[in-house]
């Protein structure tokens, strides 16, 4: 039931002469709606999160438009948060990042590409940003006396492209001053962290400002602010900083805004749509990048905090599949039957569950339902959650769209009305850096003690000497284990997380611990999406 996306705005409270029209299926949110919605009351705020990631796949996005779409059968109001796919993930390994089946966001073909071009703004941003540096480094006009070797702004491009990782830049004659460089992938970037934590534009300019982006030969700090391009870059970011208003296949309500990644980044929408949702809707659903270690701890540790906003609910999400992978069943036997690989790959499921609970979070279980499942795993699966007072709903929306989310609604609609969330941060942002980074360790990823190369202690000594040990943490870690180890999988208890450096994001105000062999450039898989799209129409 595709719908107009005028109708699509009215549903959602929003009346067409605030909208900015990209034809008739997607739309800008044009400013001024915030303050006219300023004085209603905040809807209740819903975090989907999942159990740790396997090749089995979880359905994180497919559970999260299910509960929208469950919600519109039982006619109740509510507004969709999702994050904006990136082209790397896209023609790398996903394919895409709109949902699957009945449960899907349109028009996904114009969302995993170019949308309405936001990735492709702050891509051209974030590029400016580095010739800028260069340019200064060239010419010297603004006699900032970059060091050509402390430039710590990285070009950007919305692709998986391992070869750009390291790079040499400006060899030949006259090309500017040779130095070594890199990329990162776009939704890496510290623009688009500030564009997904900021409050409204004129933050977001704040927050660009400080930007550092590289070091003067003197050790002075050199921001955007410095390099004068600040202007410049709002002219390229202000209707990116819009939300963008789509619709799942039954018509309900999506705001689709900002992409960070949540092993690299913080991995949230923006808090410039969720605000602007919870002032529109009596019930809101945002999803976190990842599995509660990493885009839940960011969104309940930093997006919250700095919105002032509080959750009333988690969603987490598991696939029977996904547990006996935990289990240690290969991944070519997963359809058959195997009660014992299950019960030993529950633990992961416990453990994220008491992740959540160390926020105060309660949580609905969502068993995404897949054909092979067996009726005994099923059963056992469902003993255990009971015997422990753990509230649970299959989902079946991939073939049965909102008919097959409406379970899982009707759940989180009973727990929303008993109140036993009682949200608060992991950590106060008053404790040292290396304290906040060990409490992440050690209650989230259960790591038994943390060690730091030699250059990680520098930087953090650096950071807290610079007047920055009262940011939040922001780990840069593998998605595929509680540890830092990608092929630990389950439980990996007592495990050693390393740190091997440490990133400063000013204008994010958080720091970036990097643990393990994670990097922010991802790489193609060996086959990637992109060559299996050869055998589809184009």
């Amino acid at each position: 039931m595709i719908l107009d996306i005028v109708e699509v705005a009215r549903k959602a409270g929003i009346p067409e002469k605030d909208l900015e029209l990209y034809g008739r299926d997607k739309a800008k949110i044009l400013p001024g709606i915030e303050e006219k919605a300023a004085s209603r009351h905040d809807g209740k705020l819903i975090l989907v999160t999942a159990i740790t990631p396997t090749k089995a796949g979880e359905g994180k996005t497919t559970t999260s438009i299910a509960l929208a779409e469950g919600f519109g059968e039982m006619r109740q109001n509510a507004i969709l948060c999702l994050r904006e796919p990136a082209l790397g993930p896209v023609f790398g390994i996903k394919g895409g990042a709109t949902g699957g089946g009945k449960s899907s966001v349109y028009p996904a073909e114009d969302i995993n590409l170019h949308f309405t071009g936001d990735m492709h703004a702050l891509t051209s941003s974030i590029n400016l940003i580095a010739a800028m540096i260069d340019n200064e480094l060239f010419h010297g006009t603004l006699g900032l006396d970059i060091d050509p070797e402390r430039v710590v702004w990285k070009r950007a491009i919305d692709m998986n492209d391992r070869a750009l990782r390291e790079i040499e830049i400006a060899r030949g004659n006259k090309n500017g001053v040779v130095r070594d460089d890199g990329f990162v992938i776009t939704v890496a970037s510290e623009l688009m962290a500030i564009m997904c934590l900021a409050s409204d534009e004129n933050d977001f300019y704040e927050r660009l400002r400080s930007i550092i982006v590289a070091y003067s030969k003197s050790g002075k700090e050199i921001t955007v602010a410095d390099l004068r391009c600040s202007h410049a870059v709002m002219r390229l970011m202000k209707k990116a900083l819009r939300p963008n208003l789509v619709q799942t296949l039954e018509g309900d309500p999506v705001f689709v805004h900002g992409g960070p990644f949540a092993n690299i980044a913080h991995g949230c929408n923006s808090l410039i749509a969720t605000k602007l949702a919870l002032k529109l809707s009596p019930l809101v659903i945002t999803e976190a990048g990842f599995a509660s270690d990493l885009g839940a701890e960011k969104f309940l540790d930093i997006a919250c905090r700095e919105g002032g906003i509080k959750p009333s609910l988690t969603v987490l999400v598991a696939t029977i599949r996904a547990l006996k992978l935990h289990g240690g069943m290969k991944f070519e036997d997963l359809s058959t039957p195997n009660v014992d690989a299950l019960a030993k790959g529950m633990p992961n499921l416990v453990a994220h569950y008491e992740n959540l609970r160390k926020f105060g979070m309660d949580s609905v279980i969502a068993i995404n339902h897949f054909a092979s499942d067996d009726p005994e795993e099923t059963a056992y699966l469902e003993d255990f959650l009971r015997k422990r007072g753990i509230r649970f709903a299959f989902v079946d929306a991939f073939e049965r769209g909102g008919k097959g989310g409406v379970g899982l609604a009707h759940k989180v609609i009973e727990a929303l009305g008993e109140a036993r969330s009682d949200y608060h941060p992991l950590y106060e942002l008053k404790m040292p850096l290396k304290a906040k980074i060990e409490k992440i360790a050690k209650e989230i990823y259960r790591s038994g003690k943390v060690e730091y190369s030699e250059t990680a202690e520098k930087k953090i000594e650096e950071c807290e000497k610079r007047g920055y040990g009262d940011f939040y943490v922001c780990m840069a870690k593998t998605p595929n284990s509680l540890s830092d180890d990608p092929k630990l999988l389950g439980v990996p208890e007592g495990n050693v997380l390393h740190i091997r450096d440490v990133e400063l994001a000013k204008g994010a105000r958080f720091v970036i611990p990097l643990a393990g062999s994670i990097l922010r450039m991802p790489g193609l898989p060996k086959v990637p999406a992109a060559i299996k799209m050869e055998d589809e129409p184009w």
